[in-house]
């Protein structure tokens, strides 16, 4: 297949791109600078010009190629509303460029705030519905398309997706726990995480456009509950710092803007993703990447 990737520069999106093209798929990455083209082109990816505002690059992006995955977001923190509303608009371009096709098209989302109380299952609906809710209600809204000739699926990831260069939560406890000279969980530290190797990843995104069905959910967590505290304890291992509990009150002067999330149980079961397509993750768990110096740069 030729596939359109947004994001194809990024964390989740190079790792996605070179998982495409050792499976023989040509790929298209969106590229907003010479710095992402450069790399993308390096990789023997095709490079198209544009950005999540630039609409039409989308609809080229996706009219041309056989399958789109979306995994570019603004993730501006000081406007979220600007961001929602970018992600609304890019998903709904690339969306009624595909209609009548029944080519896949891939929509990532997070797991936070789905459900309370339990691990998120595949059968859940996202709560957010219209273009004032979270990310724009994206996926609602490619799920949508479905009806209108569309493969839509849904790629939910874990809180962690992990490994060497991650610049995610975790990038940000090692920052603080370098900082403070403890490494902290919060409360008792029994919040849990799921969490999935980057590479792992980018194979459930391969897999789910090649094979999975309209409608479907994936949620790329390979590991479902890891303690907060386990967490904390293996980068004080890996950080030669001590251990400690910190206050919920404290946490978010402790950990930056991370605090928030390190404080909720943000899990996944992906029982139902392996039965629908033959994912088998293979990387490191979230500890042995820590443990094995991934995080202490």
């Amino acid at each position: 297949m030729r596939v359109f990737v947004t994001g194809a520069s990024g964390w989740i999106g190079s790792a996605t791109v070179d998982e495409l093209l050792d499976a023989g798929h040509a790929v298209v990455g969106l590229a907003r600078s010479d710095a992402a083209a450069e790399l993308l082109e390096k990789k023997g990816a095709i490079v198209l010009r544009g950005d999540l505002d630039d609409l039409d690059s989308l609809r080229r992006g996706a009219s041309e190629t056989d399958a789109v995955v979306h995994l570019a977001n603004k993730h501006d923190w000081g406007n979220p509303a600007e961001s929602d509303r970018a992600e609304r608009a890019a998903v709904e371009a690339m969306a009624e460029a595909l209609v009548g096709t029944d080519r896949p098209l891939m929509v990532a989302n997070a797991l936070s705030g789905l459900v309370e109380g339990r691990s998120v299952v595949e059968t859940d609906p996202s709560p957010a519905v219209g273009p004032d809710s979270d990310r724009g209600g994206s996926e609602n809204l490619a799920l949508d398309f479905v009806d209108r000739g569309v493969r839509s699926m849904i790629i939910r990831f874990a809180p962690s997706v992990h490994g060497e260069g991650d610049w995610g939560f975790v990038t940000f406890l090692a920052a603080a726990a370098r900082k403070q000279g403890v490494s902290g969980y919060i409360g008792d530290g029994s919040t849990t995480w799921s969490a999935t190797h980057r590479t792992d990843a980018a194979r459930l995104i391969r897999l789910g456009i090649e094979s999975a069905p309209a409608g479907t959910r994936l949620h790329a967590a390979a590991e479902e509950a890891i303690t907060t505290r386990a967490i904390a304890e293996a980068l004080g291992r890996s950080l030669e710092l001590p251990v400690t509990s910190i206050d919920p009150q404290d946490a978010d002067a402790h950990f930056g803007i991370v605090g928030h999330f390190f404080g909720l149980s943000m899990t996944a079961s992906s029982e139902l993703t392996r039965a629908t397509v033959p994912w088998v993750p293979t990387g490191p768990t979230l500890i042995e990447d820590i443990e094995n110096g991934a995080y202490r740069q």
